[in-house]
Formats: structure tokens, C-alpha cells, sequence
């Protein structure tokens, strides 16, 4: 199971970052056009929470099945000294839980908002913030926190 949890974490990373920059793009282009907030734009900005979430929901289950993270929760004292260790067993995890607060404030403000022009803002402003912290927050290959491949495979 912890392989196929990887396996589904790897490749919903990636429908994460894709929904997030579509959604971000129109909001930006709806904000900055004047436009009226069309059926479709909901529709995008409620799938790229819903992504989010799932995306939130597995990177859980990884987390409290993975071999990784149980030595570091059973050896806190001597993993937390070691970088790897605290990227994925406290930082990775705070930072994308702060992301997925941030879709889910601001997909559900844009929700209540009656202008056209305040929901396009509120989803520009929550997701651009928390597409910024799942960039620092995801191990890239050249990232100098922590690195994985672009794509884990079985």
C-alpha cells in the first residue's frame, strides 16, 4: 500500500500544480478584464479544492504509513537533528496542510462574494499564496531542502 500511496502522491502533485495555475489564471484574467464570473469559473475554482483536498488526504495516509516518517515519530529526539528527517516529518507536511487551508478559505470566500471582481480577487490572492508555499514546500529534484524525483514510479 505505501508504494501505491507514493505512486498516486507523485502524480496528484501534479494535478495540484496544473489546477492550481489554470485557476489562477483566470482569476487573474477575470480580475484584470473586468469579467463576470462565469459557471465555469466556479466549476474550476471548486475542482482545484476538491484536487487539493484528495491530494491533502493521501500525503495523510502517506504520511502514517511510511517507514520514513514512523522512525522519525519513534527516534523524534535523533531524527529532528537530521534535515531530511524534519522536512518530511514536520515541515513538508505543515506547509502543505497551510496551502490546503488557504485553497479551502479562499475558494470558499470567493463562494460568498457578490462581486464579480472581489471572487476573481480572493482566488488570485489564497491560491497564489498557497501555490507559493506548495512550490517551497514540494522535495523538487534541485531543491536544497529535500529532494525526490519528479515522478516516483513502482
Amino acid at each position: 500500500m505505501y508504494f501505491y500511496l507514493l505512486f498516486f502522491h507523485s502524480i496528484f502533485r501534479w494535478l495540484v500544480l496544473l489546477s492550481l495555475l489554470y485557476a489562477l489564471f483566470r482569476s487573474l484574467r477575470g480580475w484584470g478584464g473586468n469579467l463576470s464570473f462565469s459557471k465555469s469559473d466556479d466549476s474550476v475554482r471548486h475542482i482545484t479544492a476538491t484536487i487539493s483536498h484528495v491530494q491533502l488526504t493521501i500525503g495523510y495516509l502517506l504520511y502514517f504509513n511510511s517507514p520514513f516518517i514512523a522512525y522519525f515519530r519513534s527516534h523524534f529526539h535523533e531524527a529532528i537533528k537530521q534535515f531530511d528527517f524534519m522536512f518530511f516529518g514536520m515541515i513538508h507536511i505543515t506547509l502543505m496542510t497551510i496551502s490546503i487551508i488557504l485553497i479551502t478559505i479562499g475558494s470558499s470566500a470567493a463562494k460568498r462574494q457578490t462581486l464579480d471582481s472581489n471572487k476573481f480577487r480572493t482566488i488570485t490572492i489564497f491560491f497564489g499564496i498557497a501555490l507559493v508555499i506548495i512550490l517551497v514546500a514540494i522535495p523538487w529534484p534541485f531543491s536544497p531542502l529535500a529532494n525526490r524525483p519528479y515522478l516516483r514510479t513502482f
